[in-house]
C-alpha cells in the first residue's frame, strides 16, 4: 500500500488525539494483516468511496486507553466501555477520517465517508469489505495500545 494513502491517516490519528484528548501515542511498526480479528477492545470502522478510490479505516483501542481518552476529551469518567464511550469512538473515527480526507483531496483523491460503525468486546471482528491489502499500525501509550487499520483497493 502506498505511503501516500497511509500517512494522512497516521497524521489524523495523532493530531486528533493530541489536540482533542491531550494524548500522545508513539507509532509502532506497520505490517500486513490477513484476518478480521481486532487487537483491542473497541473499534470504530468507516468506509470511504470515491471515483478513483474505495477503502476503509478502523481504529481500535485497548479499554484502559479509551477510558483515559474519554476522561481527557469529555471530562467524564467511565469504568467500562458503554454507549457513551462507543459514541466517542465513532466521533474519533470520523475526525481521523475527515483529517485524512482533507489531506488526500489535496493529492487528487476525492471520496465520501460513510457513517462509522462501532464494535466492542474481546476478539471482535472488523470487516473492511474492501478487496485490497490490509495494513495494521500499532500505536503505544503507557495505558495501552491503539491499532489503526487501513484497507484500500489500490
Amino acid at each position: 500500500m502506498n505511503a501516500e494513502f497511509v500517512n494522512p491517516f497516521i497524521g489524523g490519528l495523532l493530531n486528533v488525539l493530541e489536540t482533542m484528548a491531550q494524548t500522545t501515542l508513539t507509532p509502532g511498526k506497520p505490517k500486513k494483516k490477513s484476518d478480521d480479528v481486532a487487537h483491542g477492545d473497541v473499534s470504530g470502522l468507516i468506509g470511504m468511496l470515491g471515483p478513483n478510490v474505495k477503502g476503509s479505516m478502523s481504529i481500535t483501542f485497548d479499554e484502559a486507553l479509551i477510558l483515559a481518552i474519554m476522561q481527557n476529551m469529555l471530562g467524564e469518567a467511565s469504568s467500562e466501555i458503554d454507549a457513551e464511550v462507543a459514541d466517542m469512538v465513532g466521533e474519533i473515527t470520523n475526525m481521523i477520517c475527515g483529517n485524512a480526507k482533507r489531506d488526500l483531496a489535496e493529492k487528487g483523491y476525492e471520496f465520501g465517508m460513510a457513517t462509522p460503525v462501532v464494535v466492542s468486546g474481546k476478539q471482535h471482528s472488523i470487516s473492511h469489505q474492501v478487496d485490497g491489502p490490509k495494513i495494521i499500525l500499532p500505536f503505544n501509550h503507557e495505558l495501552g495500545k491503539a491499532y489503526l487499520e487501513i484497507c484500500f483497493d489500490k
